[in-house]
């Protein structure tokens, strides 16, 4: 019943989180600079993949949701983790959407 109840409580966060971030109609100015500064070093500075893939069209093969969860939890490695608040979180996805 606690392991249940943790993650209840984990999942009502997480879908908070997103629910917050896909309220919010991010920047893709603001976007792209939070790419510079975190992002280059795996998928280059035009997006194109180094380590990480190529992020262009991202977002025909990943919905918001999954995207999202992608950038916060590094669901495949090499991936990290980021901790990254909803305004920003929405403002990458804006840039994410213009890559298309």
């Amino acid at each position: 019943m606690i392991c249940f109840s943790i993650f209840f409580v984990n999942h009502q966060e997480n879908n908070k989180y997103i629910i917050e971030t896909l309220e919010l109609n991010g920047s893709a100015e603001e976007g792209d600079a939070l790419f510079k500064i975190n992002c280059v070093g795996c998928h280059g500075i035009t997006a194109r993949g180094l380590v990480g893939p190529d992020l262009h069209s991202i977002t025909q093969r990943l919905n918001d949701k999954e995207i999202i969860k992608q950038v916060t939890r590094g669901l495949t490695p090499p991936m990290p983790s980021f901790e990254i608040d909803p305004v920003n979180m929405s403002n990458l996805l804006k840039y994410l959407h213009s890559l298309e």
